[in-house]
């Protein structure tokens, strides 16, 4: 103002205080708004448009996320300091109002720049895999929660016109409220961190959490909350910190391996369960399935019988096969010949523990695909097979009486 003052009085113009101050500020105002309309109207546009017809994906993002819009706001903040600075007097008032307003401003924007920035790094960095693999956003989330807070001090000892140190000094002993207040974000943003080391989640995975009723794939891992998208279209909304503290079933190892598992038995009814009689054994060997494991086994059970002298009235005295036996060996054969059924991992046909609903069979094998629609229509086609040709082999399927079965019953009593 000054400097002015003296420019002027070599014209021979005399201005008083207040009208250098309003002419200055009005100096001031006048580029601020040149500067503005500069990068704003020029610039900016044509950047937008650039970017608009681009086929370069950043440019795109960049653009969406206004990053150069923030950052400009934050270059006019800088030029207005500047400006304060060389035409104010340093330590008057005007100077001192405009200056904080001018930094006020720069910090706000700057703050408000680096989010935009974080923004556009998370955007990209979604398009590569590697990438897509690590919860950025809780992280990114973190980051800009410690910033605010920083941002947010300096804001505060500006107004106060105190040093930052001071504030943060002062922050011991309101540490206990912090922690309560901001308890959520800090372990989320341990969470993540955790889970982005360990690789133990990550979008698009298949999580399976019944203590929170979660059963879907992974659409957003935030710092506070894991968003899941169920099978019957809901969303899930965990805690982050959950994720570590309690325990979780990943689906994606099994979705890697291209093989998922078929674990269902069929409860046969035991009073069904019989030696093989020569006609059945002669029936049984038709099949293709059957015929070498029927021809290889009564060879060996005639020789036996043969050698311990066993062929007597008794059964007891002697080997023969079972009914149940033979259909375990069937469905064996059966998965091993299906074409939609993995060689190359577990595949067995095995009994469980006998109870009040029978003698379990249980199927155990893996399909050669993770898709559920072709999954669920692959075992359909199995056990609708199982429960076709169960009484070829002069088995049961053990079943609780039916109100059918009772009006039968009710009938022929009644008769």
């Amino acid at each position: 103002m000054k400097e002015l003052s003296l420019f002027l009085s070599r014209f021979g113009v005399v201005l008083d205080p207040t009208t250098s101050i309003l002419m200055v500020l009005g100096i001031i105002f006048i580029f601020s708004l040149v500067v503005h309309f500069i990068l704003h109207r020029i610039v900016l546009r044509a950047f937008e448009k650039r970017a608009n017809s681009s086929q370069h994906l950043w440019l795109q993002i960049i653009t969406e996320n206004k990053l150069f819009h923030r950052v400009a706001f934050t270059l006019q903040g800088v030029i207005v300091n500047i400006q304060a600075v060389l035409w104010l007097q340093k330590g008057s008032d005007v100077s001192t109002i405009l200056i904080t307003c001018a930094q006020l401003w720069i910090m706000l924007y700057a703050l408000l720049s680096l989010f935009s920035l974080l923004d556009v790094i998370y955007n990209i960095s979604q398009k590569f895999t590697l990438a897509s693999n690590i919860p950025l956003k809780g992280i990114f989330q973190g980051v800009k929660l410690i910033s605010s807070i920083v941002i947010g001090i300096m804001i505060v000892s500006r107004i106060i016109g105190q040093s930052p140190a001071i504030l943060i000094s002062g922050l011991g002993a309101m540490a206990a409220v912090l922690m309560l207040v901001f308890k959520d974000p800090i372990l989320g943003l341990v969470a993540g961190i955790q889970l982005s080391a360990n690789r133990m989640l990550k979008l698009g995975d298949w999580l399976e959490m019944s203590k929170f009723g979660a059963d879907g794939a992974v659409t957003d891992i935030g710092l506070t909350t894991v968003k899941v998208r169920n099978w019957d279209n809901t969303i899930t909304t965990i805690p982050t910190y959950a994720l570590v503290s309690d325990a979780f079933k990943n689906w994606s190892g099994m979705s890697q391996s291209g093989g998922r598992r078929i674990k269902r038995s069929i409860n046969i009814d035991t009073t069904s369960i019989h030696f093989l009689s020569a006609e059945e054994i002669e029936r049984l060997q038709k099949a293709k399935l059957l015929k070498p494991y029927m021809d290889v086994r009564s060879k060996e059970i005639e020789e036996y019988n043969r050698t311990y002298n066993s062929e007597s009235v008794s059964v007891l005295n002697g080997r023969s096969m079972t009914n149940v036996g033979t259909f375990r060996v069937y469905l064996n054969e059966y998965l091993q010949n299906h074409p939609r059924i993995r060689k190359d991992m577990t595949l067995m046909v095995r009994q469980l523990a006998p109870g009040a609903e029978g003698l379990p069979i249980e199927i155990y094998a893996f399909t050669n695909t993770v898709a559920w629609l072709e999954y669920e229509a692959i075992q359909a086609d199995i056990f609708e097979h199982i429960f076709a040709v169960v009484d070829e082999f002069g088995l049961r399927i053990h079943q609780a009486p039916t109100g059918n079965d009772i009006r039968s019953i009710a009938a022929i009593l009644n008769r």
